[in-house]
């Protein structure tokens, strides 16, 4: 069973949402960040990101920058821009980016459901971002962003929240990017119930995104009950903020990369290596988003000019959850093999290009500091899953997730 719990959630105060809320801290570098709170600065990246305080040429120590944010946060809330709610509550945050829609309930998750599997995750953390992560919600005491799960959807949760989104949200906006953020507060003892019902005989949840928040969670939590002679289970630093999304729901998008070198090949190099595992076919195209590949196990590569489709040969996809994915088959017959490329992590020759910014964005970089680009087929959240229940990690960079969940929708202290 999966246990999450409602909570006495700060939420901002409604006019004033489309400001406050704020695109995550990890989606921007701090120089855009800086520019986002001089025109804007009721925008909660001050309390997410809050080196935006100090100048650039500046170097203040990390807990500097953590305390600075602590410190914007109880001030919002000091000014009302934050309010928290009188009795704890679920929420229900609907998101719309173009055609497509997602309603995630704003909910506690177990820590202690993290540690032991029965929230799976799919990814390794990195042990800098995970110290950063965990001092800031230790020392600003509090969830400023959420982690993104997802569950395999349920016909009765979905009606619930048929029948919940039909009454008036509390907060409705559309962000500057044209996505809609609406919530609704769920406070009434009998919806909650309900909820928790549900749940109850839901056996696991997956991380989708915001692994590090989810560790620093863990992290938090582990020395405060260390720490507390009078630790019950039921603190708040037990559940942490997240957004629950059935799995039916989930929009995730290509996750390209650039090269920026040939590894020493020739165009006609490259090709002929190519032939040997894919079956390559140059491609006559008027825009860079007609070349994008239509199925799993077929990619896209820009190269001197021109969009070749690369289809891998079948008997060369091997029967794994892991390394039968696109990112991997790549990785494993193409980048490695071809390009030397041994850690995409840590190899600076390679560079990698969110969906979001479309197939032009890899024409765009092979023209300034790149030499060729390959363009994936989205990763499915079949094979996501399929990763997590095997207890192992996907490759780095294998999803990109969208809409991006608004930080300071729901704040959770602990």
């Amino acid at each position: 069973m999966v246990a999450i719990r409602p909570f006495k959630g700060f939420t901002p105060k409604p006019e004033l949402a489309d400001q406050i809320a704020a695109l995550p801290y990890d989606v921007m570098s701090a120089d855009e960040a800086r520019a986002i709170t001089q025109k804007n600065p009721l925008s909660f990246l001050r309390v997410e990101k809050s080196e935006v305080e100090f100048a650039a040429s500046e170097s203040p120590s990390k807990e500097a920058i953590i305390t600075k944010g602590r410190d914007n946060l109880l001030r919002m809330i000091a000014e009302g821009l934050l309010i928290q709610d009188s009795n704890p509550c679920f929420y229900l945050y609907r998101q719309k980016m173009g055609a497509h829609v997602q309603i995630g309930l704003v909910a506690g998750a177990s820590v202690e459901e993290y540690h032991s599997g029965t929230i799976k995750r799919h990814e390794f953390t990195r042990k800098d971002k995970e110290d950063e992560r965990a001092m800031h919600v230790d020392l600003v005491n509090a969830n400023a962003g959420p982690v993104f799960l997802t569950y395999y959807h349920r016909s009765d949760m979905d009606e619930f929240v048929s029948r919940c989104i039909a009454q008036k949200p509390d907060i409705d906006f559309v962000a500057d990017d044209g996505i809609s953020h609406t919530l609704w507060r769920i406070s009434q003892p009998d919806q909650i119930q309900k909820i928790e019902t549900i749940f109850q005989s839901i056996p696991t949840m997956y991380i989708a995104d915001g692994h590090h928040r989810a560790a620093a969670a863990g992290r938090v939590q582990s020395a405060r009950k260390s720490g507390n002679a009078h630790h019950t289970g039921n603190e708040e630093y037990n559940y942490f903020l997240t957004v629950i999304f059935p799995d039916n729901q989930m929009y995730i998008m290509d996750y390209n990369r650039v090269l920026k070198d040939t590894n020493g090949l020739s165009e006609t190099q490259i090709l002929d290596k190519l032939g040997e595992k894919f079956e390559v076919a140059k491609l006559s195209v008027s825009t860079a988003e007609e070349a994008r590949p239509k199925k799993r196990n077929e990619f896209a590569m820009y190269l001197n000019g021109n969009w070749y489709t690369l289809a891998i040969h079948p008997d060369r996809i091997p029967n794994d959850p892991v390394d039968s994915l696109d990112a991997s088959l790549l990785q494993n017959e193409v980048l490695e093999p071809m390009f030397d490329i041994r850690d995409p992590r840590t190899d600076n020759r390679i560079d990698f290009v969110g969906g979001i910014r479309g197939l032009e964005e890899l024409v765009r970089r092979c023209q300034v500091d790149c030499k060729l680009a390959f363009a994936l087929y989205p990763t499915g959240i079949d094979q996501l899953i399929s990763v997590a229940d095997s207890g192992r990690v996907m490759p780095p960079k294998s999803t990109w997730f969208e809409p991006k969940l608004r930080s300071g929708m729901v704040v959770k202290m602990l």
